[in-house]
């Protein structure tokens, strides 16, 4: 068993907070999810979350203009610098106090930054190696009030910052002689945005009550003068080294005045105000962006509707409601075709094509805490419950949630696939259990009890026949015909809520878990009798199967995972895992975490693929993995870093605690912006009664993929996937002193093919492996395989399934695969159950690439149809005026349509 896991995905969150971010192709998504960022690639339809994080939920995010560079900067005072084409993090920044906003300039040299009631300019990282990528260059005073906004000239020499008091600045990025601050007023809300025109220095400013000012300015862009030097002999010394100049003008200082004198306002730039009325009844503007090229202006409001305005004319083109909950964030791409629309409070993103009204990309998380996963038996689709009632499927490739049922009207505490694949079972608290059909997307059967129960857990067999869940209430476990619907008997025996159900994959028992502190196993084949009662010392909350059935695990309320031999009732092994959680600890909490750790226990366990370890997690910030033959802890995977949760810190801070307690009690939230739309009676700052909410760090559900490649957790943070690590990783089989790179070569040279196959892996590096393989011709595979030692051809079929997902030699893999599992069938079958999650990985891989070739070619028979239709139509007006001579010049005209309609679609005829 390898352990080279990694962090490979986020799912089931798609946007938290923040401002979203299109690249510079227009192409794809920035999206900050909790302390990540996620990359929705709109065009190929697939999602990568980068394997960076902050130490806290990220508010803004400052993108270059090449689209390489990017500035994460969390609630708290750091700011990561990330390069998105390495996707790693190049350098680290604390601003010492909250940020609200970041912005590059459109050349890339510079970025400003503000903070408070200031706005910091500093020079952007270049491509060279620097010390310090954050060097400082101005500092621009003249709010009153905190910043909320920043937009810069298309020729950088200028930027605009918006404020809470009302007003708006325009600083100069360099010394102008006419134009070194000018303040802007007239508005009776907060600013909520500002931009400035294509290639101009006239601003619009949109406030909060959705008040629209364009403020015109009587110089152009060409017209800004330098500042003239004061000293002429040492600005000609300080031009000649440029790192001099810097060091002079570095932290550079520039006051702004809200009233400037006389003498101040002569030869200066100057602007004209034009005022527009407010948008109709929507007087609670969340979020605003423009376009300057289609001069196309975007509105978000606080209920949930958008309006798309031209300027400067104020034209209404279109108005929409995407949602009931407040658009917190608005970006436009390149083009001005997609709009991407961020809703906080329910997790929302949307990216709507505003001329042919349709959606690009739709996508929402669950509301609430992920309860409950479950992997399809092919490894390509995950299914999740939440406690917002929804079930969701998600496919494993793209990333994207494809189907969402809301059938339940309460939280969802399990769900399941059949062995088939195309059915999902979920058991709710509302008192139902229901399946819903993937090839449909509806729910065709719908399980009730004769009196209502919540179910707590849910199972199914390994023929998908029948269907058990246990109620957390009446301490009964139900059971029902997948086929008819009926209830076929009602298991009573239990003294406590029933914690967890699971059946025998290769039996048809089915284990039940209680807080009665005992496990029951009922045999599904003689009339539901109880066939063993296992004795646990605490209550017992999960229970899970080995793959192969021999094996039952068992974790109880004390901490401990035991191991069972079901077939003879013996105890075969235990694992004390209180110490492995590590519980962090809560703001609120008296006691230590090392304490409160002694009451804490796994809640959710799962065998891996091929037996041999187990994956435990629970109220932890880490997921462990232990050997069961060995009874020890192989790796802690810790699934967060983001303080912003509950139950992250390990000690107590001293900082944040008073004489009267926790500065966690004082609720700074409350009110705020995040609060209701409309405030009540005689209260400035909205709802007083809202609170600051903190989640806490859990992990409900783990569940390894049946391929082994991959397992996936439900977390606060959201759907965490971990995967094998695909990197360099030099992890030699059998090494010899013979088997090097060149002798491998050598071999191959003289054709000698089964020996060098030998040797590739022998030395286990995949590019050689590659090479090898692919240097056998199609006409000595089925000698190659047959002359393979059994060893390798398990190997062999690992490398296949791997090499499907990347390689573009489809046929090819597909001979070597088709000759292994014929000449050597017997003899895997014999070994099913350890080369199973070899075989589902293979199976998922080959599944994939038939659903894409099989609609390709569905569509070119189509085409091909269609195209001789219309050719035979031609042919047979044409053929009382044209004489038989010509019949075989029209059948090769007709042909040569159709090769040209191939291969200008891009498919070639080498697919048939």
């Amino acid at each position: 068993m390898r352990f080279a896991y990694r962090f490979s995905g986020l799912l089931g969150t798609v946007y938290r907070r923040g401002n979203l971010s299109f690249t510079r192709d227009g192409n794809s998504l920035l999206s900050p999810v909790g302390n990540r960022i996620s990359l929705f690639d709109l065009k190929n339809n697939k999602c990568e979350t980068l394997p960076l994080a902050t130490r806290l939920n990220i508010v803004c995010v400052g993108l270059s203009p090449d689209g390489s560079l990017a500035i994460l900067i969390d609630e708290g005072t750091s700011a990561l610098l990330v390069s998105l084409i390495g996707k790693c993090v190049i350098h680290q920044f604390y601003f010492h106090k909250p940020v609200h906003s970041v912005s590059f300039s459109p050349d890339g040299k510079k970025f400003v930054v503000t903070k408070d009631n200031l706005a910091y300019l500093y020079h952007a990282p270049g491509k060279k190696r620097e010390f310090n990528a954050f060097v400082l260059d101005k500092t621009y005073y003249g709010p009153y009030d905190e910043t909320t906004c920043i937009d810069w000239t298309d020729d950088s020499k200028c930027f605009a910052v918006g404020s809470k008091d009302m007003s708006t600045w325009v600083f100069g990025a360099e010394r102008w002689a006419n134009l070194i601050y000018y303040s802007l007023g007239g508005h009776k809300d907060v600013i909520v945005a500002c931009f400035f025109e294509e290639n101009s220095l006239d601003l619009y400013t949109i406030s909060q009550d959705a008040a629209l000012c364009v403020w015109q300015c009587d110089t152009e862009l060409d017209g800004l003068k330098p500042m003239p030097p004061k000293d002429a002999a040492k600005e000609k010394k300080a031009a000649e080294d440029d790192e001099e100049l810097l060091e002079e003008r570095k932290g550079e200082e520039i006051h702004g005045k809200a009233d400037p004198s006389e003498e101040e306002t002569r030869n200066k730039v100057k602007y004209s105000r034009i005022f527009f009325n407010k948008e109709g009844d929507f007087n609670n503007l969340t979020a605003a962006a423009y376009h300057k090229k289609t001069h196309l202006l975007v509105t978000g409001f606080a209920s949930g509707v958008f309006h798309l305005h031209e300027l400067p004319d104020f034209n209404l083109i279109h108005s929409l409601s995407i949602s009931d909950q407040r658009i917190a964030s608005i970006s436009i791409n390149c083009t001005g075709d997609w709009i991407a629309f961020g809703c906080s409070g329910l997790g929302q993103l949307l990216v709507w094509e505003w001329q042919s009204e349709s959606y690009v990309l739709k996508q929402q998380g669950h509301f609430n805490s992920m309860v409950s996963l479950a992997y399809s038996p092919d490894g390509q689709y995950i299914v999740t419950g939440g406690e917002d009632g929804k079930v969701k499927v998600w496919n494993t490739s793209s990333s994207f949630c494809f189907v969402t049922f809301t059938e339940h009207n309460s939280g969802v505490t399990a769900v399941t696939f059949t062995s088939t694949g195309y059915v999902v079972l979920s058991a709710s608290l509302d008192g139902t259990v229901r399946a819903f059909d993937l090839h449909r997307y509806r729910n065709f059967r719908t399980f009730t009890s004769p009196r209502p129960s919540q179910f707590s857990c849910l199972a199914v067999d390994s023929s998908g026949e029948i269907v058990a869940a246990g109620s957390q209430d009446s301490f009964e476990i139900f059971i029902w015909s997948m086929q008819s619907g009926r209830l076929l008997d009602v298991l009573a025996g239990h003294e406590g809520p029933i914690s967890s159900l699971s059946f025998n994959p290769m039996k048809c028992v089915l284990a039940s878990a209680s807080w009665d502190k005992t496990v029951k196993l009922w045999d599904m084949l003689d009339s539901w009798r109880t066939k063993e009662t296992f004795i646990i010392n605490s209550d017992v909350l999960v229970v899970a199967f080995r793959p192969d059935g021999k094996e039952l695990a068992v974790a109880a309320l004390n901490g401990q995972i035991t191991f069972w031999d079901h077939d003879n009732a013996v105890q075969t092994g235990s694992i004390e895992g209180r110490h492995d959680l590590q519980m962090g600890r809560k703001e609120l909490d008296k006691i230590t975490a090392k304490q409160a750790a002694k009451g804490k226990s796994f809640t959710t366990l799962c065998y891996s693929a091929d037996g041999q370890s187990i994956l435990a997690g629970g109220l932890s910030k880490f997921v462990c993995i232990y050997n069961v033959k060995e009874q020890i802890l192989m790796k802690k995977f810790e699934i967060s870093c983001n303080h912003s949760l509950d139950a992250m810190e390990e000690y107590l801070d001293r900082r944040k605690m008073t004489e009267f307690g926790s500065m966690a009690l004082i609720d700074e939230g409350g009110g705020g912006d995040e609060g209701v739309a409309i405030p009540l009676p005689g209260v400035k700052r909205g709802d007083m009664s809202y609170r600051h909410f903190k989640p806490e760090i859990r992990v409900t559900c783990v569940r390894f993929c049946p391929t082994g490649r991959s397992w996936a957790a439900t977390t606060t943070e959201g759907l965490l996937l971990y995967s094998l690590d695909s990197g360099l990783i030099f992890d030699p089989f059998e090494l010899d002193i013979d088997v090097t790179p060149s002798n491998i070569r050598k071999t191959l040279s003289q054709k000698e093919y089964t020996m060098a196959i030998v040797m590739a892996f022998k030395l286990n590096e995949k590019k050689l492996i590659q090479e090898v393989i692919e240097a056998v011709p199609s006409s000595e595979v089925d000698v190659v395989c047959s002359s393979l030692p059994d060893l390798y051809v398990e190997k062999l079929l690992e490398f296949l399934a791997s090499a499907f997902e990347t390689s573009c030699h489809l046929e090819f893999y597909l001979i070597w695969a088709h000759k292994l599992l014929m000449l050597h069938g017997q003899k895997l079958k014999t070994r099913s159950v350890k080369l199973l999650p070899v075989i589902q990985f293979l199976q998922k891989s080959i599944q994939r690439h038939f659903e894409d070739v099989s609609k390709l070619c569905e569509w070119n028979i189509y085409n091909i149809k269609y195209a001789l239709a219309i050719s035979q139509q031609r042919g047979m007006k044409r053929a009382a005026e044209e004489t038989p001579g010509d019949e075989e010049e029209l059948d090769s005209d007709s042909d040569y349509l159709i090769k040209k309609f191939l291969i200008g679609n891009g498919t070639g005829l080498n697919l048939f």
